[in-house]
């Protein structure tokens, strides 16, 4: 599952974590991600220390035994952290999902968390760029707001997996398969029992915020023209 931040993904990760059947991994990249850019995210430290920072190491493991011999294995991934020159291969032989949300409301929430931000921080154009190198399915966050059983069961149809009901709803709290920046940035998915219901209207933005929004707006768009319905 593919997606930018602030866009349901811990919520999915949580709901497919929920079925027996499933294992998770919560961004396995972000360690090598912020161990080669540099960049001073949140809890920098505590996530070098806890997480791998090798990205071949990871893309071997994504590859790997599946945690606790479960059938089937869901990792949360988010396309920016796929820099250049990290391996890719391994998302070849995996059934790719792009978990997409309009970009007003990514910056939004984003901007909440963090002071600063540009398009490499949101996802947008490296999303696309991703679905155009190995494809996939989209579905789109604000959909399965609005109905998740309904989107569910599609999506499990679209791939192949039959519809656990389990998918709906988790204990709240942190999770044991929660990455080290958990304390930061999942704070609203913790005090959660299941999908928050359909949101509002779409916040306006306005100065850079705005302009960001206009420049991922185009990305947005193209995969939402492919989203499944």
């Amino acid at each position: 599952m593919w997606s930018g931040p602030r866009n349901l993904s811990t919520a999915m990760m949580y709901a497919f974590g929920n079925r027996p059947d499933f294992a998770v991994w919560d961004e396995p990249f972000y360690a090598p991600y912020l161990a080669a850019t540099g960049l001073d995210h949140p809890m920098r430290a505590e996530i070098l220390a806890a997480h791998e920072n090798d990205p071949s190491k990871v893309a071997a493991q994504c590859l790997g035994t599946i945690q606790a011999q479960k059938p089937h294995f869901y990792m949360k991934h988010m396309p920016h952290h796929m820099l250049p020159d990290f391996p890719l291969d391994w998302a070849r032989d995996c059934v790719n999902i792009h978990l997409i949300r309009h970009p007003a409301r990514v910056i939004a929430s984003y901007g909440a968390k963090m002071g600063q931000m540009g398009m490499d921080d949101i996802g947008f154009a490296a999303q696309t760029a991703l679905h155009d190198r190995i494809g996939g399915l989209v579905i789109d966050s604000a959909d399965i707001r609005a109905d998740p059983q309904g989107m569910m069961v599609k999506l499990c149809n679209a791939i192949g997996l039959p519809f656990d009901s389990a998918m709906l709803s988790w204990p709240a709290g942190p999770r044991k398969d929660d990455g080290a920046w958990a304390s930061h940035w999942y704070n609203a998915v913790h005090q959660s029992t299941g999908f928050a219901g359909a949101e509002g209207p779409l916040p306006q933005l306005t100065g850079d915020a705005k302009r960001l929004e206009d420049a991922a707006q185009p990305h947005y768009d193209v995969l939402y023209q492919q989203k499944i319905c």
